[in-house]
């Protein structure tokens, strides 16, 4: 049902704009927190156009981007358990996240300096041990295995849901199919106002989290923030039981270039795979298609023949979603240049966002409420973008 009555109603302590698993996340942390929240999604709750869906997404503390995540994640998973038992849903499947390559390769560094750096509990498999123990990838001479024992699969469209229902358990208004034409602060020190559905609303503070229709919303990230399709696609084993969540955890490798992950058999019939940000960039969200023929998809058939060749090598399904990339490959989380610290902007995450929202959203509301938070945002601010 939406809450939309088609009335401003009274002004609000914060509102959130687009509530994908960032603003979620973030409104669910504002309302527990006691703020007065408004939200607003342009789609339905939990849609699926944007980063926050498709069936599964990889949890890994032993981090491929670097080891300055490893704080920010080990708060995360408490987040996500914390979600997970007040909502009593399960959104999180400890299967384990193995990470394959070479042992020189700047990913592979950066996973070993996660593990050894903060004591997470792993394995490290030489490529014997890996071929014993995970037949069903194909490594090359020379590759290792890092197996992250804390690492998993999360349920995207059950936690943005989950999600939302605790924040209006704690008194939020989540308005859904409810597109946000403006937002705007006063320039003479006062609120902010939201333009959305024909309808004015106001705010003391806004935290725009639209994800790759970020851009339309705050002018700073035009020109900076580039839109891709995110591709996923499923393959049927030819032995199910091989690739069970128990038997087969969840990866990522990097081998001659191609970047490849997955997670194990959750729907009975395939096993979900993906690349990373390889295809071509779109106008805008508005660009946004499904429609990919075989020869687009070749790609990710052609790694799966060589990679794992238990799985047949057709897809039996596929899927297209949207995401907003920076430049560096680090996420924007900072207040909007010359917005007076009214607007906060969370954008840009990148194709690896998903399994850090939850501590996104602590550390906007944490921002917005207490004006700071414990982590250290520099490499995440708008100085480095201008």
């Amino acid at each position: 049902m939406n809450d939309n009555d088609g009335t401003a109603g009274r002004g609000y302590d914060v509102a959130v704009v687009g509530l994908g698993a960032m603003g979620a996340m973030t409104a669910w942390r504002l309302a527990r927190a006691g703020a007065s929240v408004i939200g607003f999604e342009q789609f339905g709750l939990a849609h699926d156009r944007g980063a926050s869906a498709g069936e599964s997404r990889l949890f890994r503390m032993a981090y491929h981007e670097g080891a300055g995540y490893v704080p920010m994640l080990r708060r995360s998973r408490e987040l996500w358990d914390e979600l997970s038992r007040a909502s009593g849903l399960p959104l999180f499947l400890p299967t384990g996240c193995l990470s394959i390559g070479l042992p020189d390769l700047p990913p592979m560094r950066n996973v070993r300096r996660s593990v050894e750096e903060h004591g997470l509990p792993h394995e490290v498999l030489t490529g014997a041990e890996l071929a014993a123990r995970y037949p069903q990838h194909l490594a090359l001479q020379g590759e290792i295995g890092v197996l992250d024992v804390n690492g998993g699969v999360l349920r995207p469209e059950l936690a943005v849901l989950a999600a939302c229902e605790r924040a209006r358990a704690h008194g939020a208004r989540l308005l859904h199919h409810t597109r946000v034409d403006e937002v705007r602060w006063d320039e003479r020190g006062g609120g902010v106002r939201i333009e959305a559905g024909g309808t004015r609303y106001t705010a003391r503070k806004a935290v725009v989290t639209a994800g790759p229709w970020s851009a339309r919303l705050v002018p700073f990230l035009r020109g900076r923030l580039t839109v891709k399709p995110l591709v996923l696609t499923w393959f049927a084993p030819s032995d199910p039981g091989a690739y069970a969540p128990e038997r087969f955890p969840a990866f990522i490798r990097d081998t001659e270039g191609v970047h490849l992950f997955g997670v194990p058999m959750l729907d009975g019939m395939s096993v979900k795979t993906g690349f990373a940000d390889v295809w071509e960039p779109l106008p805008g969200p508005e660009a946004f298609t499904r429609d990919w023929d075989e020869e687009r998809l070749r790609p990710v058939s052609e790694a799966v023949r060589r990679f794992l060749p238990g799985l047949h090598p057709d897809p039996v399904r596929h899927d297209v979603y949207l995401e907003g990339y920076l430049p560096d490959r680090t996420a924007l989380v900072d207040w909007v240049p010359e917005s007076g610290e009214r607007v906060l902007a969370l954008a840009g995450f990148s194709g690896h966002g998903f399994k850090l929202a939850p501590v996104f959203g602590q550390i906007a509301a944490d921002l917005v409420l207490a004006g700071g938070s414990g982590f250290d945002l520099t490499p995440m601010s708008a100085g480095r973008l201008a």
